[in-house]
């Protein structure tokens, strides 16, 4: 199955981004995950981000720096992705649970070496924030697009990691097996 992720990216330029400000702790009660959406990084502080802002509500890729989605060890963090249309993220390395949680949602978490980031927050900068990517799962490639300029990476996936994003994530994957 050729299965393709991407469209409008967000950049958040900073190392270290929390499950906390990805999705604040107050909001952990809530019984859906439809119910997390308004609160979609609604504590990241960041010059020039606006958690409400029409980037963030029309984004569906974050490209971000190094220990992504540190901090606390929850689900929610992908899930306030997911039900805000955000399937990819791509960074120069992951906290661990978080990286997983992404694949067991059926979601993408790219690593890409700090190189590869400069040159996409480059293209941002230079494209006003206006870059489109485009994500082949099977291809193991980024492309990215802004201001007529065009930038393509190749990024590693486990075949099980494959597995689960091709699968729709981890239930979807036991479900199709078992």
């Amino acid at each position: 199955m050729k299965k393709i992720f991407g469209g409008p990216a967000i950049f958040l330029d900073r190392a270290d981004i929390n499950t906390d400000e990805i999705i604040p702790a107050k909001y952990l009660t809530e019984v859906t995950k439809e119910a997390l959406k308004p609160y979609c990084l609604e504590d990241l502080k960041l010059e020039g981000f606006d958690p409400q802002g029409e980037r963030l509500k029309n984004a569906r890729v974050i490209i971000s720096r190094e220990n992504f989605g540190c901090g606390s060890s929850r689900e929610h963090a992908p899930w306030v992705f997911e039900v805000n249309d955000i399937h990819t993220v791509i960074a120069e390395s992951y906290a661990r649970i978080f990286r997983q949680n992404m694949f067991n949602c059926g979601m993408l978490a790219i690593e890409l070496p700090k190189a590869d980031i400069d040159t996409l927050i480059a293209l941002e900068k230079e494209s006003n924030g206006e870059v489109e990517v485009e994500v082949s799962v099977q291809e193991q490639k980024v492309v990215a697009r802004g201001n007529g300029r065009e930038e393509s990476f190749n990024f590693d996936i486990s075949p099980f990691d494959k597995a689960l994003v091709n699968a729709g994530g981890w239930v979807e994957f036991a479900d199709a097996r078992y």
